[in-house]
């Protein structure tokens, strides 16, 4: 269905911006709230561009990227960060996958008995 890794929300410290995909408007408000927060204290923490997004096999990658010169950009803290966000936000990373994949690559999941 995609080529290429699907953005699901990406952040920007540069010009003080937040972006939600259009194909996930569908997520709960609560959900779309919680990344908002996350995206933007990231960005504010670290500085440069934070973003979310799917890979084909419909794994959440986290990545951050900051423009050439830019002396303000905390790069290892940027990798603490994202560790940090692995551990403490595991649960809405797995739903987010689970809900890529039922959504986007229309896989059943495993628990779901056709009973």
């Amino acid at each position: 269905m995609y080529q290429d890794d699907i953005v699901l929300c990406a952040s920007s410290a540069y010009d003080k911006k937040y972006f939600l995909s259009a194909d996930f408007e569908g997520l709960p408000q609560r959900i779309k709230d919680e990344l908002k927060i996350m995206c933007v204290l990231f960005t504010e923490d670290i500085g440069g561009v934070f973003t979310l997004s799917f890979t084909e096999d419909g794994s959440l990658q986290m990545n951050t990227s900051a423009d050439e010169g830019d002396l303000l950009y905390d790069e290892i803290g940027s990798v603490l960060k994202i560790k940090q966000l692995r551990r403490e936000k595991r649960d809405l990373f797995e739903a987010l996958e689970m809900y890529y994949r039922v959504y986007f690559l229309g896989e059943v999941p495993e628990d779901v008995d056709g009973d």
